[in-house]
């Protein structure tokens, strides 16, 4: 008995035609549930998101729950979606949210499952707002159309980090037979333990998100005008809604591209990291409109891209790492200047990801307060900000430049709601005082030191010669011994993440934790710059992120962009070779 015809049936045919390749593609290998959850295109097989694999890994998920927690049958778990669908398959986040549902709900497990579509950020926020033991959010983000993904949260409102992803991994392989009532789903609509967050969470979050909001009657006043798109993805009304908790003007919005739509027709990729690309009909409309900055989410809301006009007429897209200055500066100031809160400045922490700029050390540095980096990822960001908040700090902002950005403490992830209207507000202020964005940026790096960053990417589907890349970095002159300079630059320091060596500790060994499953090397240069070279967990790429930190005063800022080009040319001949090893560079 098939339970989900359109997967019946592309089975079926490929059985009919005797495709084992293909089937092998399919049934060869289970996705791998890891840290971020799951991620893969929606189709037939246990390789892919579908009915059946969303019923399993849901199993093993609550099997796991039951295990840590003797109370989940009285908190429960959120549940919420995207707009993402696949026609050929009937997968759709929306349906694959309500099995999970199902799942938990035929255990005696409480459900609070979003009757609509929400941003990711939705779910995090509901976990801690209603004390939850846990979240999942069905969502791909910017992937490809085709794919989906299953993305979980414990109950501190972070997304998990190891061991957890190895023991609902390990529930999931346990817990593969659909229990009885799995594909029942007339079970959810008349059971008592359903429950819709979603009227609660539209009041509350952005009652919540007023707390960071400082300058109501300029928001009112202001002639400022924006443009917001969601990319076809699920932003558009809470922008909207978020700029009303504001007292802003609504922002216009794409008119093309507002409506969620799983086929993201108006873009190749619908990543607002893309720059340009995604930004097309967002700059036609602003023209049109005379609106000076851009406000760009990615469809799940949960990231946020800004561009801004520049006097000369051209567009500026801030890089992730820009933006994170702007908003660290701002928050603090506003922190600074406004706050009720009565902690010293010693108590007041700012994060971000070691790929990301260190500009918010160098603010920390001179205005007294705390700066830590964390491993790449909002889980670990979200994680640690948890620990300092549950032992009485204030984390004001956290940031990475994979334009994510965390600029309240009620949503321990990235939030691209929140982070739009407080750029908003921090434009409208700053155009109080004949400013701009680009403006205050470079004040602000006239201020702490200029940090210009560069990163980019290889291709490389070989994992042989991705290890024997990381290999030679590691036995470069002789056994053991990594590279001392790299073409005129000599090296000053190196930090090993997988192996856990660190030259700049007294005992050589890192303080971040380390992975043996992921390559992660990081050069800091006698002339203040730092390099990292690491490998991506969801695609085939070697990525590398560079960085010039000057110290404040040293304002000839072409001679420093000329200083990292030249750095990047030679981290890129000397320690990549591509054509050695055949990289294939990124296109524009």
């Amino acid at each position: 008995y098939q339970q989900n015809p359109k997967t019946y049936a592309i089975v079926k045919q490929l059985l009919a035609e005797g495709n084992a390749g293909e089937l092998q593609k399919y049934f060869g290998s289970r996705m791998e549930f890891g840290t971020a959850g799951l991620r893969a295109a929606m189709g037939a097989g246990i390789s892919h998101m579908n009915d059946l694999t969303i019923i399993q890994t849901t199993q093993g998920f609550c099997r796991y729950l039951e295990k840590n927690f003797s109370d989940l049958k009285k908190r429960g778990v959120v549940i919420g979606f995207d707009a993402r669908a696949h026609l050929s398959s009937g997968g759709s986040s929306k349906r694959f949210a309500g099995l999970a549902a199902n799942t938990f709900i035929s255990q005696g497990v409480p459900v609070y499952l979003f009757s609509d579509i929400i941003p990711t950020p939705f779910v995090p926020y509901t976990v801690t707002h209603l004390k939850l033991c846990a979240g999942i959010m069905v969502t791909a983000s910017h992937n490809p159309k085709q794919d989906n993904g299953y993305k979980v949260y414990w109950e501190n409102g972070a997304q998990i980090i190891s061991p957890h992803d190895k023991g609902i991994s390990q529930a999931i392989e346990e817990n593969q037979e659909p229990w009885p009532q799995a594909w029942d789903d007339k079970l959810i609509d008349s059971s008592p333990l359903l429950h819709d967050p979603y009227a609660m969470v539209n009041k509350e979050y952005f009652k919540d998100i007023q707390k960071q909001c400082f300058y109501r009657n300029i928001n009112k006043e202001t002639n400022l005008k924006f443009v917001h798109t969601s990319v076809h993805g699920v932003g558009h009304k809470f922008v909207q809604l978020a700029f009303k908790a504001f007292d802003l003007s609504p922002p216009f919005a794409v008119p093309e591209q507002k409506d969620p739509d799983p086929d993201f027709p108006t873009v190749k990729y619908p990543n607002p990291e893309e720059g340009k690309g995604v930004l097309t009909l967002s700059f036609a409309l602003a023209e049109k409109d005379g609106a000076r900055i851009i406000l760009a989410n990615d469809p799940d809301a949960d990231r946020l891209a800004v561009a801004e006009k520049q006097e000369s007429g051209e567009w500026k897209v801030f890089s992730g790492n820009e933006l994170g200055a702007l908003l660290g500066w701002w928050i603090f100031t506003c922190w600074k200047n406004n706050s009720r809160d009565t902690r010293a400045i010693k108590d007041v922490y700012m994060l971000s990801s070691t790929v990301s700029s260190k500009i918010l050390r160098a603010i920390a540095l001179k205005e007294g307060f705390h700066f830590e980096e964390t491993l790449t990822g909002f889980k670990w960001m979200g994680n640690r900000a948890k620990q300092l908040m549950d032992q009485g700090k204030a984390v004001l902002f956290a940031f990475e430049e994979a334009i994510g950005y965390m600029c309240c403490p009620a949503v321990l992830d990235k939030d691209g709601v929140s982070a739009a209207v407080i750029t908003a507000e921090m434009a409208s202020f700053l155009a109080t005082r004949n400013l701009s964005l680009s403006q205050q940026l470079k004040a602000v790096y006239d201020e702490y030191g200029f940090h210009i960053t560069k990163a980019s990417y290889f291709i490389c589907h070989d994992p042989k010669v991705i290890q024997q890349l990381f290999d030679n970095l590691r036995n470069f002159d002789g056994k053991n011994t990594y590279p001392k300079s790299c073409g005129r630059f000599k090296v000053s320091g190196i930090r090993d993440l997988t192996t856990g060596y660190d030259s700049s500790q007294p005992d050589q060994k890192a303080i971040l934790p380390t992975s043996k499953s992921s390559q992660m090397i990081t050069f800091t240069f006698a002339n203040g710059g730092v390099a990292t070279m690491r490998t991506s967990g969801t695609e085939p790429k070697i990525k590398y992120y560079s960085e010039l930190c000057a110290p404040p005063g040293n304002s000839d800022v072409e001679q420093l962009k000329k200083e990292l080009d030249e750095l990047v040319n030679a981290l890129e001949k000397h320690f990549f070779q591509p054509e050695k090893n055949k990289l294939q560079r990124k296109t524009e």
